[in-house]
């Protein structure tokens, strides 16, 4: 990128690729070679119609065309100008604001584009039209993605839940190295001697052993709505580290006026997500029917909703399901999203109504969400955020 020592220059410069270079842009600033050149791949994205005709100006361009060598040359001039993040967010520009998800379609597209979250979203969502020609491209673009996710956040989702699993199998006569300290304190602050400056504990609290039987059943109830797509790929990365752990019993629900058990797919989970089908209606008190008739052991089962509440079904009984099921033992948690894409719409009556069922729905990170489901292996409360 071409910079300048003079501050006033350069922010004249800034300004001037803000703006886009119409004689009204008041920056009297001319552009030249790299510069240049990344204003051209801006004006291709955000410059078509910027202004309404005849309020002065001109087009700042004539957009990306429908061709799709045009869109690959542009693909690839984004990614030579500007960093990788920045690159996704004018993917995504392009796609809502010129239409551009049919030429996805094409694997030269695919292998021109910067893989990630929300491309995946897309490409899910034309999984019913993709043509057999791209389908094993669009698999590896997939691919690629989950295997980042996976690389994030196995190691901490894994280990956190191990620690939860231990501490929920607590024994009253441990070994010594299998000691909770903590707890075992707190139990016994009636015993303290203060002569002594000591506490004489009567009663030990410990860690239960590691074992190789299942300690809890988990349920991922997913709504598959096409404003969930992200939570969707998060979701199902999830599922499959929880299904690689042998103390938990993982099942993975998908939804939206039907119901699909993806569960025999959890081993991979780039063939979870091309079973789902992005988009169509919703209806979660059916979904809930279906998950609360898998479960055998409510004490020990955890229930994820992940749904913007916004139903279609029987909303007093998706309600009376919710309480039922907390009735019977089970740990009910209810997800307006699983994402980084900061608060989502959600239908506040539901979520209200929720709340007071004694399960709060709120947006959670993928960073939070080990946090969150070691809550509610342990029974403690929710690590909800202060946003929600």
């Amino acid at each position: 990128m071409t910079t300048t020592t003079d501050p006033a220059g350069e922010r004249l410069r800034r300004w001037r690729l803000v703006l886009g270079g119409d004689a009204a842009d008041g920056t009297g600033c001319a552009l030249s070679g790299r510069d240049a050149a990344m204003d051209g791949a801006l004006s291709a994205l955000y410059g078509k119609g910027d202004r309404p005709q005849g309020q002065g100006g001109r087009e700042r361009s004539a957009g990306l065309g429908a061709s799709a060598p045009s869109v690959a040359r542009w693909l690839g001039d984004i990614r030579t100008y500007f960093p990788s993040s920045v690159v996704q967010v004018m993917q995504r520009d392009a796609i809502d604001r010129l239409g551009l998800s049919t030429l996805l379609l094409e694997p030269e597209m695919l292998e021109a584009v910067e893989a990630d979250v929300h491309l995946v979203g897309t490409l899910l969502s034309l999984n019913k039209v993709m043509p057999e020609t791209t389908r094993e491209t669009a698999r590896a673009v997939v691919r690629k993605v989950v295997e980042d996710l996976e690389r994030r956040l196995a190691a901490r989702t894994r280990a956190t839940l191990t620690g939860a699993l231990d501490r929920s199998a607590r024994t009253g006569r441990p070994r010594h190295h299998d000691i909770d300290w903590n707890r075992t304190i707190a139990a016994n602050l009636k015993h303290y001697l203060p002569e002594h400056r000591t506490v004489v504990p009567e009663r030990l609290v410990g860690y239960g052993r590691a074992s190789q039987s299942v300690k809890k059943e988990v349920v991922l109830c997913i709504d598959q709505s096409g404003s969930m797509a992200a939570s969707v790929v998060h979701a199902s990365v999830f599922g499959a580290v929880l299904a690689s752990m042998r103390s938990i019993s993982t099942r993975l629900v998908v939804f939206d006026t039907a119901v699909v058990d993806l569960t025999d797919q959890l081993d991979d989970p780039v063939d979870v997500l091309f079973g789902t089908q992005l988009g169509g209606g919703t209806d979660i008190n059916r979904a809930l029917a279906y998950c609360q008739s898998q479960i055998t052991r409510p004490a020990e089962t955890v229930v994820v909703l992940i749904s913007d509440l916004y139903e279609g079904g029987i909303r007093d009984e998706m309600l009376k399901r919710v309480a039922a099921m907390k009735a019977s033992g089970v740990q009910f948690v209810a997800l307006l999203a699983l994402s980084d894409e900061g608060a989502p719409a959600y239908d506040r009556e539901h979520a209200a109504a929720l709340a007071g069922l004694g399960a709060p729905a709120f947006a959670c990170t993928p960073d939070l969400f080990p946090e969150v489901m070691a809550a509610a292996i342990e029974k403690r409360p929710l690590p909800i955020p202060d946003a929600a």
